[in-house]
């Protein structure tokens, strides 16, 4: 098949990072991403691992340089690392990195073969290293566990990255610690706003930390220094001058980022989204299996003719989210 034209939305924005969610399941229910009695999707409605290669392939040969597997948590899907094989092997070859958030929970099994098949960082989510805040959050989650998969992700060679999302009166007076521990081992930290995606079984307004007043707070304590580094992805950094690691903040709300966005996420249904706050998707799922890539390239460019400017977060006492997918359904 020609080479189709690059990915290139209404805005003018080229895109060039695909963010995958392998499945919407997850082996933890996290209090400001899922509520506690979760509905999965049913396997058979699925996209099978070759549909998903074939379709990021597809993403690669039109310009995307950057993958992000996600979930849900991508290890608990059995495939999923037949997926990294697959798609490790375009690392060099259009694509540039290969990357996976995941919960840490499965990372202690999976490591050595993440690094084997091409991954060479990961994101890890982690709300708290307090065992009790920690079984909190995640309403029943080791933190034992993930601090032993993070050792063994170190150990394999995985640069490793923690995402935090700050939670009002839950873990805000462990981020100083948490960054200087990151620091410490050799580990950037991200912190990142909570979202209005889903409906939940709290209140988010209750939990909403700004993170223009945590950047005051961690100044007053550590030397940041505004790092030019980009990841791909929507963090602004600074330069931990104490530990020599990076602070990176993801402020949809205090600071939005959509001018710049350079990203769309493909759901484990077939879905794809060009932005995580609108319900706009195309189906791809039905494209691949009625038109094959003829009919793949013309569902993109549908989608990324509708590409909205901006979302449109809000968290206000009472509000309903901005949309009713889950985090999980579109990856985190």
């Amino acid at each position: 098949m020609a080479i189709a034209p690059a990915l290139i939305d209404r805005h003018g924005r080229t895109i060039r990072y695909l963010r995958v969610s392998v499945t919407d399941r997850c082996d933890l229910r996290c209090r400001y991403c899922m509520a506690e009695k979760m509905t999965f999707l049913p396997r058979e409605q699925l996209l099978a691992l070759e549909e998903i290669a074939l379709i990021a392939e597809r993403f690669i040969a039109r310009g995307v340089t950057k993958i992000r597997l996600t979930g849900g948590e991508p290890l608990v899907r059995r495939d999923a690392i037949d997926l990294v094989w697959r798609l490790g092997r375009q690392v060099g070859h259009g694509l540039d990195e290969l990357t996976m958030t995941t919960n840490g929970t499965r990372l202690a099994e999976h490591a050595g073969t993440l690094a084997d098949a091409g991954v060479r960082r990961i994101n890890v989510s982690l709300d708290s290293r307090d065992p009790a805040t920690f079984r909190h959050i995640t309403r029943h989650g080791d933190v034992a566990q993930v601090l032993d998969g993070i050792s063994a992700a170190r150990a394999a060679g995985l640069a490793v990255k923690i995402n935090m999302v700050a939670l009002k009166g839950l873990n805000e007076h462990e981020i100083p610690s948490i960054l200087e521990w990151a620091g410490t081992n050799g580990m950037d930290l991200t912190l990142i706003e909570t979202m209005p995606l889903g409906a939940i079984d709290e209140d988010r307004a209750d939990r909403f930390l700004p993170l223009t007043e945590v950047f005051e707070t961690l100044s007053q304590r550590f030397t940041l220094i505004r790092d030019p580094h980009s990841s791909g992805g929507p963090a602004r950094y600074w330069r931990v001058a104490e530990t020599g690691a990076r602070l990176g903040l993801i402020s949809p709300l205090t600071g939005n980022f959509c001018e710049s966005c350079n990203r769309v996420r493909l759901t484990t249904e077939g879905k794809l989204f060009t932005c995580l706050g609108h319900e706009d998707q195309v189906d791809l799922k039905a494209a691949i299996r009625t038109g094959g890539l003829a009919a793949v390239d013309a569902a993109i460019d549908a989608a990324l003719a509708a590409k909205p400017a901006r979302h449109d977060f809000s968290v206000e006492r009472g509000a309903a989210p901005a949309v009713g997918r889950h985090m999980s359904v579109t990856g985190g």
